[in-house]
């Protein structure tokens, strides 16, 4: 378990409760945090603390941490929405527990990391962690000659997207083919690959995330596994 988390996710994690059980235990002063009562289930457990519930001590399950090769034309979401959730394709017990560290848009395939561990996700997503991300992009129009060590620069130096006040952090473009490239970011904002060639005066026609951090997809289409030790480590070392 890492630092903290709240006590009703605590209690959950600890037992087949659900968030509502839990939450209805914790009101009735049945829970306690190093001998003391506590009914709000808001509070914050921390790693050294003693949990008990009517008298038995709690100890959490172990964080889940997964990738998975997302397939176009689902959602990075618990739920159904307008287009089936991914985690359909996630045969594995207590699934609402999860959460994606980083989504991807509905026609965007590749590498997403799934996990119940809110900090690691957090460590992942937070910009000034620089913590890389690499899509292969498949453009509408043809990258010439002339212009690529201009787009290459531009992409390092930043864009100014449209509704943002800033220029984006600085990108490395790689151009594959002149309607290929690579290009790899440490931040993610909304539609944000797609955005930087809009800003560019072209159009993201196929878009395919191949690398998180020091993470590289290696799985077939609708396909998941657990991250090994060294995996989930390299993300608590950005």
């Amino acid at each position: 378990m890492l630092s903290a988390m709240r006590l009703d996710k605590f209690v959950c994690k600890s037992t087949e409760l659900t968030r509502k059980e839990a939450v209805q235990y914790i009101h009735a002063g049945e829970v306690c945090i190093n001998g003391e009562v506590v009914t709000i289930e808001a509070t914050q457990v921390h790693e050294n603390n003693t949990v008990l519930l009517n008298g038995g001590r709690l100890i959490p399950r172990d964080f889940r941490y997964i990738m998975m090769n997302k397939p176009a034309g689902t959602v990075c979401s618990n739920i159904d929405e307008v287009y089936p959730s991914l985690f359909n394709f996630l045969d594995i017990e207590k699934a609402s527990e999860l959460h994606i560290a980083g989504r991807l848009d509905a026609d965007t395939t590749g590498l997403v990391l799934i996990t119940d561990d809110g900090r690691w996700s957090f460590n992942i997503t937070l910009p000034t962690n620089g913590c890389c991300k690499a899509y292969r992009v498949q453009l509408s129009r043809a990258i010439s000659k002339e212009s690529s060590q201009d787009l290459i620069a531009q992409f390092k130096k930043g864009l100014k997207l449209q509704g943002e006040q800033g220029l984006t952090r600085p990108a490395k473009l790689d151009i594959i083919t002149p309607k290929e490239v690579l290009l790899t970011i440490t931040e993610g904002k909304f539609h944000q690959v797609k955005r930087m060639f809009s800003a560019v005066g072209n159009r993201v026609v196929g878009l395919h995330r191949e690398q998180i951090g020091e993470v590289f997809l290696d799985l077939e289409v609708g396909q998941w596994r657990y991250l090994s030790k060294n995996e989930v480590e390299s993300f608590n070392n950005n």
